[in-house]
C-alpha cells in the first residue's frame, strides 16, 4: 500500500493578513499554525484539520513578493455535491469577495473563480474529481 503524501502549497505575499482572511473566510479554512520573525519570515498555515494538504503564506521582512504573474495561476477545488458547492460560493460572497471571469473560459462552465488580494485565483469547480 502506497502512503498518501502530505501536500503543502507555499507562497509569499506582501499582505499576510488580507491573504489569510481570504482563504480562512472564503474557503472556510482553519488557521493551523502561525509564526513570527522566524529567520526574517512571518507566516500562517491554513487548511482543514486532518486533511492531507494545507496552504502556507509567508512574508519576508524587507522583501517584496509582488502580484501573481498571470490570471491563470489557480488553485482548483472540486466539489461534486451541488449543495456543498453552493455553500462554498456563498461563503466567499458573504465574506465580501466577488467572482471574477476565469482567464480560461473552461473554468466558467462548471465553476466560479475568486481572486485573492495578490491576484492568485481559486476556482470552485462543481464537478467530481475523476482522475
Amino acid at each position: 500500500m502506497v502512503p498518501t503524501p502530505k501536500l503543502r502549497v507555499a507562497r509569499p505575499t506582501d499582505d499576510l493578513e488580507a491573504v489569510a482572511a481570504f482563504y480562512r473566510d472564503g474557503l472556510g479554512f482553519t488557521e493551523l499554525y502561525r509564526f513570527a520573525d522566524h529567520d526574517g519570515f512571518d507566516g500562517v498555515m491554513l487548511g482543514l484539520p486532518g486533511a492531507p494538504y494545507h496552504l502556507e503564506f509567508t512574508r519576508a521582512h524587507g522583501h517584496r513578493a509582488g502580484r501573481a504573474p498571470t490570471q491563470d495561476n489557480l488553485l482548483v477545488f472540486y466539489l461534486a455535491d451541488a449543495a456543498e458547492w453552493q455553500e462554498a460560493v456563498t461563503r466567499f460572497k458573504r465574506a465580501g469577495y466577488a467572482p471574477v471571469p476565469a482567464f480560461n473560459p473552461y473554468w466558467d462552465r462548471l465553476g466560479v473563480t475568486f481572486e485573492d488580494p495578490d491576484g492568485y485565483r481559486v476556482v470552485l469547480q462543481r464537478d467530481a474529481w475523476e482522475f
